[in-house]
């Protein structure tokens, strides 16, 4: 079984949990979002393969596209 990843999306202050595959979370959830900040900044990776190159990533390409209102963290799994 894959490893699951559940990322925080915050904007405009609300809260919002996604949960799954890296492949999941790069290509169904977030793919819009990384390819936008890749094609402003190639530096900026579409198939990210960790959690946490996955967040930076994604703030990366919130940055870029003038998005400031949103941000990334990864959830901390116990």
């Amino acid at each position: 079984m894959a490893k699951e990843y559940t990322i925080i999306s915050w904007h405009h202050n609300r809260k919002t949990e996604y949960t799954g595959t890296m492949e999941y979370l790069t290509t169904r959830v977030f793919g819009y979002t990384l390819e936008c900040g890749h094609s402003w900044n190639n530096k900026i990776p579409e198939n990210p393969k960790t959690g946490k190159s996955l967040v930076k990533a994604l703030n990366d390409s919130a940055r870029e596209c003038n998005r400031y209102f949103d941000y990334y963290e990864l959830k901390e799994t116990s």
